[in-house]
């Protein structure tokens, strides 16, 4: 099959791939741009571990060519952290136990990194609700909700980043 080159715009740098028109964000993120936290669970858009940002709204990244991603700003979960310093909801998830094996992680703090900058003071069932959209098979979601929420706090007090 016939590839073309491509510009994507990852976390605030350029990257120029030559992929085939088919493949995946998800796949070029991981294989061409060897940004691996971008997990790819089900293929098909259902369970959220793939979730990035493209212009600041949470995408399934396994729903989308690469292709379509030119000319968009696409943040990672590797956008996050700054340096050693976690952000305040990857923080809040550790400290209230949030994940166990890890896979889902990345996919719930980009929704939910989206999710506080437009709606900062979000209710328990309102995080559940958001939280649906993204499949965990270790967890039993509470300690992730109670982390999103503690996340929210500490944001609406000031001092952090999301």
């Amino acid at each position: 099959m016939e590839t073309t080159v491509i510009h994507l715009q990852v976390n605030g740098a350029t990257h120029e791939v030559r992929c085939e028109p088919r493949k995946l964000l998800s796949d070029v993120l991981r294989e061409d741009c060897r940004l691996t936290g971008t997990h790819v669970g089900c293929e098909h858009g259902v369970c959220g571990a793939c979730t990035v940002q493209i212009d600041g709204k949470p995408v399934r990244s396994c729903l989308i060519y690469a292709v379509q991603a030119e000319n968009v700003s696409i943040e990672t979960i590797e956008s996050r952290a700054k340096g050693t310093r976690l952000s305040a909801l990857q923080q809040a998830m550790h400290e209230c136990h949030g994940l166990q094996c890890g896979f889902c992680t990345p996919g719930i703090v980009m929704t939910f990194d989206a999710y506080l900058r437009e709606y900062p003071n979000p209710t328990a069932d309102e995080v559940r609700d958001v939280l649906s959209g993204n499949l965990c098979r270790c967890t039993g979601y509470q300690n992730i909700v109670q982390a999103v929420l503690l996340a929210a706090e500490r944001l609406r007090l000031g001092g952090a980043d999301v």
